[in-house]
Parts: structure tokens; sequence; C-alpha cells
């Protein structure tokens, strides 16, 4: 019962998300349930800690979906719909469950895994700011891998301001995570896989999502996985 008492407050508080994000049309109903669901497996898996970045990158990708949405109507790609669906629920925070549910069953790679988690969650935070806020803010853009100038708003094309916005997301979460394992200082691979999982949508994106070979939410999906992937090496090394 102690257990139970002590999990009852964080189940609470996703269902209570959950049913906030469905009143205020930030998700549907399916995307709630699928949230909720993740959220509780992250928490189990790894914690608190899991909680509070599914949070944090929930609110920034909120918050960044939001702002600017007149003038983003008024482009090619309007950015993502900010009604979110159970796709990009999964899309962005599929990789964080999966690696939590190892931690569930593997408790004793725990720490490796929660980096693991975290370097997710960057790369989706980084990737939602640097596509929905550098398309209002950016100055010049160019495709990523020609770096020849193109239309904001094509899958692929990056600008230096949409990129600092999304290290500026990763360092968020990096943040987080410090805060939670204040003995860790290897806070700065959470922020470079944030980047290259980042970089590695706009790839994708444009070699990949273009052609139709994979949807967006493949694409966000394979470059969280991505992130982790270079979370991993980076252990590895550091």
């Amino acid at each position: 019962m102690l257990i139970q008492l002590e999990f009852l407050p964080v189940i609470v508080f996703l269902i209570a998300g959950g049913y906030v994000s469905v009143h205020t049309k930030k998700l549907t109903i399916a995307a709630a349930i699928t949230g909720v669901l993740c959220g509780i497996i992250i928490f189990f898996g790894v914690g608190y800690i899991g909680v509070a970045l599914l949070a944090i990158f929930f609110l920034c990708g909120t918050l960044a979906t939001a702002w600017g949405k007149k003038k983003k109507e008024e482009l090619v790609k309007t950015g993502d719909s900010i009604q979110r669906k159970s796709g990009q629920v999964l899309a962005n925070a599929g990789t964080a469950t999966v690696f939590s549910f190892f931690a569930i069953i593997f408790p004793e790679y725990l720490h490796v895994i929660q980096l693991l988690v975290a370097g997710s969650f960057a790369s989706a935070t980084a990737d939602t700011l640097s596509s929905e806020l550098g398309v209002l803010y950016g100055k010049r853009f160019y495709n990523c891998l020609t770096w020849k100038k193109e239309a904001k708003g094509l899958d692929g094309v990056v600008s230096l301001e949409g990129t600092l916005i999304g290290v500026a997301g990763a360092g968020l979460i990096a943040t987080v995570y410090a805060l939670f394992t204040i003995t860790d200082n290897r806070t700065f691979i959470i922020v470079f896989a944030g980047f290259a999982g980042n970089f590695s949508d706009s790839v994708m994106g444009v070699s990949l999502e273009r052609s139709d070979f994979l949807s967006n939410d493949w694409v966000n999906f394979l470059s969280t996985l991505f992130a982790a992937g270079i979370t991993l090496l980076l252990i590895s090394v550091f």
C-alpha cells in the first residue's frame, strides 16, 4: 500500500495532464491516453526524472507550436497541428518509452538508460523548437545536404537561428537532468545528442521525407533513436 501511495501522485499528475491537454485541445483523446501510458512506463522505468523530462518536452513543444501560428499558416508548411495525435506522441516519446521499459526489466542499467532517455528527449525538444521557432526567427535558410538556399518551412531546411534555438532546447533538457543527478557531470553529452538528433532529423527530412519514403512521425522517431545511440556512444567514450 505504501508503494501504491508513493506512485499515486505521479499517476494522478499524468492523468490530470492528459485531461487538461484534451480539454484545451492540445491532444486528441487517443493521443492523451497514449501520452499517459507512455508517462507511466517512463516513470516506472527511470523514475521522476523521466516524468520531468517528458513534462518539459511537452510544455516546450506545445508553446512553440502555438507561437506565431498565424504567421506559420502563411507558409507552404504550416508546422505541426496544435492538437497532436497518437502518432506524434509516439514519434517523440516512443524511444524514451521503449528504453524505460528496458529499465524495468534490467534495473542494473538504470543510470545509463536515464541518459539515453534524456538524449532522446533532448533531440525531440531541439527538433520541435528549431522547426517551430526557427521558421519564425531564421534569417537565411539552407538545404542541410547541399547547403544551397531554399525556402523556409521545407523539410530538411535549416537556419543558424533555428539551430541555436534547438541547442538551447537540448540545453534545457540537460539542465533538468542535471537537477536530478547532481553528481553526473556528463550533461554535455545530452546537449550534443540533442543537436545530433535534430540534425539527423533534417537530413532524413530532405532525403527521405521529401521523397515520401518516410512520414514525419517516422523521421521524428528515428531521430530520437539516433540521439539515444549517440548518447550511448559518448557514454562509452567518456
